[in-house]
């Protein structure tokens, strides 16, 4: 059988797990929540649209086309310097508040929910939006949750839907100091007030 199986060119791998899209009427209802709950959001009650994004100081090489016996050759910083940002943009003022981390990990997630309780003060709830990433439902970050008690309340999107999440473009672009230093490891920087992503 294996040999029948490598002869059409047939290969054994791993199989990939997806999330199951829900039906487009449930989908439907679920964004018009929170649409609704974005257009009704107050100080009280403040809305945000919350993501994560990977930043690579050193340029993505890709293909290009070269003749026999070259390659092209690109000049870069050196190694590469990874750094992650959450962000949670605000429904209402579209102000941003940013944390950065060395780890895409669920305590990027958890320091950007304390910083949004210390920004907030006035709110009796923090609405966030989110999708189904896993340090959005980890065990580290139900017990942050737990420790805010009703502070902050969490929305989720419904999976697979990259292309209607509003905040997206605007946390692909950080701010402007991950493009100056040569890294983002700075304490002094993420104590700061977080500034405003250029429209």
């Amino acid at each position: 059988m294996g040999r029948a199986l490598r002869a059409i060119g047939a290969r054994l791998g791993a199989q990939a797990h997806r999330a199951l899209p829900w039906r487009k009427a449930k989908r439907e209802h679920r964004l018009r929540a929170l649409r609704r709950l974005a257009e009704t959001a107050s100080a009280r009650q403040p809305v945000f649209y919350c993501d994560e994004v990977d930043i690579h100081l050193n340029p993505k090489i890709g293909r290009d086309w070269m003749l026999p016996g070259v390659q092209r050759r690109v000049v870069t910083p050196g190694k590469n310097h990874k750094a992650y940002i959450a962000g949670a943009l605000d429904a209402r003022t579209g102000q941003l508040v940013w944390v950065d981390a060395e780890s895409k990990a669920s305590w990027l997630f958890c320091k950007l929910l304390w910083r949004l309780v210390e920004q907030n003060p006035q709110a009796r709830t923090i609405h966030l939006i989110v999708d189904n990433y896993v340090i959005h439902s980890s065990k580290v970050t139900r017990e942050v949750l737990a420790h805010f008690a009703d502070k902050i309340q969490l929305h989720f999107l419904p999976p697979l839907l990259p292309g209607r999440q509003p905040h997206r473009a605007r946390l692909a672009r950080p701010p402007r100091q991950c493009h100056q230093e040569p890294s983002l490891r700075h304490t002094s920087r993420v104590d700061a007030p977080c500034p405003t992503l250029p429209q």
